[in-house]
């Protein structure tokens, strides 16, 4: 069923390091997802022991911490129909090795812990981490994107 979701991405500091923080948005909007909030920021230690604590219990759960601290990074919610699958199918698998070429992490994952992107799982995932990461007051999904208003009818659009 097509509904309209919003879902968040991080760029992770390995893509903020390595500059290609435009090339992997330019995908999103490119596939016609519109961005509803954006912000570059050092994320704090709590929440990310907040958004990874499903992984507290695992050996490298304070490395990805710190990692995650190592540099600022990008957190972005995304808007369209069925935008959790779409997003989580464009990065592919977790595992950069795994995923094939065209999807984010194929074209520029380097390691399983470098894997440039996180991406919400689920819509119940999703609707939490866009209530984590963004103030009501910095999402702005009431624009259209000029494309959408002139070329495609509100049922046909991603």
């Amino acid at each position: 069923m097509d509904r309209k979701e919003q879902t968040v991405i991080i760029l992770k500091p390995d893509a903020v390091q390595r500059g290609i923080m435009g090339e992997v948005l330019h995908r999103f909007e490119r596939r016609g997802l519109k961005i509803v909030g954006m912000k570059l920021t050092q994320l704090p230690k709590d929440t990310l022991e907040e958004h990874y604590g499903h992984h507290k219990d695992k050996p490298f759960f304070p490395r990805l911490v710190e990692y995650m601290m190592s540099s600022p990074a990008l957190v972005a919610a995304l808007e369209g129909k069925n935008v959790v699958k779409v997003v989580r199918d464009m990065c592919g698998p977790t595992h950069g090795g795994e995923a094939a070429p065209g999807t984010i992490r194929g074209d520029f994952s380097l390691t399983i812990g470098q894997n440039i992107i996180h991406a919400s799982e689920d819509v119940a995932q999703a609707e939490a981490e866009v209530k984590r990461f963004f103030n009501e007051n910095e999402i702005f999904a009431s624009y259209e994107r000029a494309d959408w208003m002139m070329i495609y009818p509100e049922e046909d659009r991603v």
